[in-house]
């Protein structure tokens, strides 16, 4: 069983309302082909309170990562204004916008790869896919602004799905990912985003403890009964320095083992900071998953 939800009942929820393969995702001109390898997500911070310590602070210093990302062969770009950090503010949609819109208008054109927002608000996704993004990376899953869900639909553009639990902290995790996730895409459909635009994403320490992220990462294959593929998002968090006890800039090697146990257990895409030496990771862990040569 998982919560009040069974393995069977769900098996029976995703024939119904998707089917039985990941299929593909189309992206603007990119198609992820997805179980064939790992995609790799470069994440842009254009925020200065990133919990990561990457945030960047002008639009010059945002391009010039995104390209070197590009460079250093992401799939796609994840663009985001405001930190997610624990404890942090929210920004106003003028001022995220201020800081998003104008790196992507400048990214169009210069970079082979799709762009992603990063945004929960409804108005910043839709300048961010005006201004030429192609899929929206919502933290919260659709529980602050389903409208976002009719836009992706309108769009034609992909969405990412988190499971975020700092609005209500949960015990039997696992089961709490499952059946939010399971919501949120329930959701998705039901507003017109086709099945196979979804992507899913159990948020790793978005209102999770230590135990729980740990959990999680375990058994990330049970996320597997939704169907959809998933994005996992480990880069740099505060479980690998709590463990290892070592500040975000210092959590490579932590990282790493994230990513190649994560591909182990299902991961789809991962969302990186240090990208050069995460695709490394996925392309290894690529090759003897998967059967992929080097």
């Amino acid at each position: 069983m998982t919560g009040r939800l069974s393995k069977a009942s769900l098996l029976k929820w995703r024939k119904t309302r998707g089917g039985s393969s990941l299929g593909v995702t189309h992206c603007g001109k990119t198609t992820f082909y997805w179980g064939e390898r790992t995609y790799a997500m470069g994440i842009v911070n254009i925020s200065p309170d990133s919990f990561s310590g990457d945030g960047l602070d002008s639009v010059d210093a945002a391009v010039a990562q995104a390209q070197r990302f590009v460079a250093e062969g992401v799939d796609i770009l994840d663009v985001g204004g405001e930190s997610t950090r624990p404890g942090s503010s929210p920004i106003s949609v003028d001022e995220e916008s201020r800081r998003v819109i104008p790196v992507l208008e400048r990214l169009i054109g210069k970079v082979k790869v799709p762009l992603s927002v990063d945004t929960y608000k409804f108005d910043v996704a839709r300048q961010a896919l005006d201004a030429g993004a192609e899929m929206i990376n919502d933290i919260w899953g659709l529980k602050l602004e389903p409208r976002l869900a009719e836009l992706a639909a309108e769009r034609g553009a992909p969405i990412i799905l988190m499971s975020n639990q700092r609005d209500k902290p949960r015990r039997n995790i696992v089961s709490a990912v499952i059946e939010d996730l399971k919501r949120s895409i329930d959701l998705a459909l039901d507003s017109g985003v086709p099945w196979e635009n979804i992507i899913v994403d159990p948020g790793i320490g978005f209102g999770k403890t230590l135990e729980q992220n740990l959990e999680l990462a375990r058994r990330l294959d049970e996320l597997k009964v939704l169907g959809r593929p998933i994005l996992l998002g480990t880069s740099r968090k505060s479980m690998i320095g709590l463990i290892l006890d070592l500040p975000p800039e210092q959590r490579l090697e932590g990282t790493a083992a994230t990513i190649a146990i994560g591909i182990t257990k299902g991961a789809d895409m991962v969302r990186l900071h240090d990208v050069r030496e995460m695709i490394r990771v996925c392309r290894m862990s690529d090759a003897i998953i998967r059967g992929r040569g080097s």
